[in-house]
């Protein structure tokens, strides 16, 4: 697949720009340069929003920061629309301002359904604050995108929005994926990664079986027990919507809350402008650390929730060691079974008594010494009766050691470890109060009527932000508590289903899906055994290629367990690379290793777009990205760099022989404009460009 055109119109700071992409086999790169606040990451994010409009906040956190940083969806489209053009449409010199933004693909294989090219255009209107999407498909329209729906189709036949991040990228923001540590981080990547490399397709299929298995084991339900069985249904399918409806309502309490905060801290800065306490800048900083520290925050709060599961646990330790004793036991019991023992007795009992028979002392004694001897059986067969364990919980020997396990977790290490992370959150808290604290006294304390007004202003939104924080916490609340009703009513549910007893054509048709559901189950582990096998490879070869330090990572091992991944980075000794300690440049490289050993293992082909390219790199890393990294990551790449500093003139010609053509970015009267220039001149044109606009 490759992107023949791209066309951007009054989309942010551009006014109309577009770029046509010519077909080269041997040269796969494409440059689009331009300075600072000309529209470089813009055009990447108009790319985000062409293909996935309100999804994209699901592509990555910063779509989804960004939004929120708006107050919501519609305010995000309304900022994002040309300011030239709005203020035009203001002045009543055009009816409507219509943003837009197109994408053209060419080589795109879709099963039973011949084409050549698919245009994907996305719209909005300013007048009538709607957006709308199309798709053509040989430039016309096709009963399959109807029939699938558009958003669908993209997400299907074109790119689906899960592993759009490893294909849209900013490099600087890319060591994310080295820095995933929490469970829910670990989760979303494990998702990528299933959706990268071809596993949820058969994940999709196990669901499907599953649901297959649910309606046959309902089929035979008669009576009484079917209304009772659709009662507890109902109730299910009840708190599912009740949880969606619940979802619903926090999120838009989510949006009406950002959007407050945000015109909170528009007050403040007006407030600043007047009093002059400290300059916007300081202010902004010391925004910046606030909404780091609220980061870390949410971090802390994060490992908190992980181990809070245990505290129950540890507060009834007795208990849960007379548990843990009782599962001993139970394993010791299993273990030693009576009959073997009883067996062993009897064989050796026979063994003893035709060696006694031998004896001159006892012939003759053979009914005396058979009687002792079973007196002797009959006696220590009472006594393993009587000292035979019952067996209360039966547990398997892998739940018995995974209890096991936790319980001495629990009675050990996780005390301490419980309290530093309530410290460490505790820490966080008090900065944060200390930010907040500054924040506060650097408004202005004049009393002149615009700051009496904007004291007010302010006052009224944070009482509503008040109000609707508290909203928020009931929401949570109830959400918990219908989480908890929907897993307990679950559990009946399973268990009610297990007591019916199916018809004849029923049961073979579940024995048929179980069986088909054991071989999907056994084929998902396969797979993702023989799919991890070949990612360790692949990462640590690339690893080894881009990095100077050949020698800095030996092994790469990969680790599933359920739906979380993780990846450790192995020394020669053999000792585990902390991701923490190494530099933002080598948590680059190895997210750079990862991201092309993800492409190619996916066997997915579409073009990679990347925002700021060789940050952080050194000359002889950067060498290496340029030499190894761009010319094999796909059939076509497209960078957006900051020339002179994120790409070297020297830098620029060891690509060279790989580019395919190059644009330049320039901005006149607040808009910008896309032009193509020579490969040649590149540089020069840059130069030329003297003023700098930031939007």
């Amino acid at each position: 697949m490759r992107v023949t055109r791209i066309t951007l119109d009054n989309y942010q700071a551009y006014g109309k720009g577009q770029i046509k992409l010519d077909r080269n086999e041997h040269k796969n790169v494409t440059i689009i340069a331009g300075k600072n606040g000309y529209g470089k990451t813009t055009f990447l994010t108009a790319l985000v929003w062409v293909m996935y409009g309100p999804l994209m906040q699901h592509v990555e956190k910063k779509y989804k920061a960004e939004i929120n940083s708006h107050g919501g969806y519609e305010n995000f489209l309304k900022a994002c629309v040309n300011q030239s053009a709005i203020s035009q449409y203001e002045n009543m010199e055009v009816a409507d301002v219509e943003m837009s933004v197109e994408v053209e693909f060419s080589d795109v294989m879709i099963p039973s359904v011949p084409c050549q090219e698919i245009l994907i255009k996305r719209s909005y209107s300013y007048k009538n604050n709607d957006e709308s999407l199309s798709i053509l498909i040989d430039g016309q329209e096709n009963e399959l995108t109807k029939e699938v729906g558009y958003e669908v189709f993209i997400n299907d036949f074109i790119l689906p929005r899960e592993i759009a991040k490893f294909f849209f990228f900013d490099a600087e923001k890319i060591v994310s994926l080295a820095e995933a540590k929490t469970k829910p981080e670990l989760r979303s990547l494990s998702k990528a990664y299933s959706e990268v490399l071809g596993i949820k397709k058969y994940e999709d299929l196990k669901y499907t079986l599953n649901t297959l298995l649910t309606k046959l084991r309902r089929s035979g339900v008669k009576g009484i027990s079917q209304k009772k069985l659709q009662n507890l249904i109902e109730i299910d399918e009840r708190l599912k919507k009740a949880i969606k409806l619940n979802e619903k309502k926090i999120q838009a309490v989510n949006e009406s809350l950002n959007e407050k905060k945000n015109k909170i801290d528009i007050i403040e800065e007006n407030l600043i402008r007047e009093g002059n306490s400290i300059t916007i800048e300081e202010l902004s900083d010391l925004k910046s650390k606030r909404l780091e520290l609220k980061d870390d925050l949410e971090l802390a709060k994060d490992h908190l929730k992980e181990v809070m599961d245990l505290v129950p646990l540890a507060i009834a330790e007795r208990e849960f060691e007379s548990f843990v004793m009782q599962l001993k036991v139970e394993s010791a019991a299993k273990k030693s079974n009576s009959e073997i023992a009883l067996a062993e007795i009897k064989k050796f009992s026979s063994e003893l008594k035709r060696r006694l028979i031998s004896l001159p002392s006892f012939k003759g004694k053979e009914s005396e010494i058979e009687q002792k001897i079973n007196e002797v059986i009959k006696e220590r067969k009472k006594d393993l009766v009587e000292k035979e364990t019952r067996i209360f919980i039966d547990y398997s020997e892998k739940e018995t050691r995974d209890i096991i396990a936790t319980y001495d977790y629990v009675t050990n290490s996780f005390r301490t470890q419980f309290e530093n992370i309530s410290k460490n959150e505790k820490n966080i808290r008090q900065q944060i109060s200390r930010l907040n604290r500054k924040i506060k006294q650097a408004i202005s304390k004049k009393e002149n009527p615009v700051t009496q007004q904007l004291n007010a202003d302010k006052k009224v939104l944070k009482s509503a932000v008040k109000s609707q924080e508290e909203e928020k916490n009931l929401l949570l609340q109830e959400l918990g508590k219908l989480k908890a009703e929907l897993n307990s009513n679950a559990k009946v549910l399973s268990e009610y289903e297990k007591q019916f007893k199916l018809a004849v054509n029923d049961r073979k048709k579940y024995e048929t899906t179980q069986k088909l559901l054991d071989k999907i189950n056994t084929f998902i582990i396969q797979i993702k055994e023989d799919k991890k096998y070949a990612l360790e490879k692949s990462i640590c070869r690339r690893l080894q290629a881009l990095m100077h330090k050949k020698r800095f990572v030996s092994k790469v091992e990969i680790h599933i367990k359920d739906d979380v991944m993780d990846i450790d980075l192995i020394k020669s000794d053999g000792s585990i690379i902390d991701k923490d300690s190494m530099s933002k440049g080598e948590q680059q490289l190895y997210a750079t290793a990862l991201l092309k050993a993800l492409v190619d293992e996916s066997k997915i082909e579409f073009p990679i777009f990347i925002d700021s390219p060789l940050q952080k790199f050194d000359f002889e890393h950067s060498n290496n990205i340029i030499e190894q990294f761009y010319p094999s990551i796909a059939n076509q790449v497209i960078i957006f760099p900051l020339l002179e500093k994120e790409l070297t003139r020297k830098e620029y010609m060891v690509l060279k022989p790989n580019i395919n053509s190059t644009y330049l970015i320039s901005n006149s009267g607040g808009v910008s404009y896309i032009d193509k220039v020579e490969i040649e001149n590149l540089f020069e044109k840059f130069n030329e460009q003297t003023n700098v606009f930031t939007y």
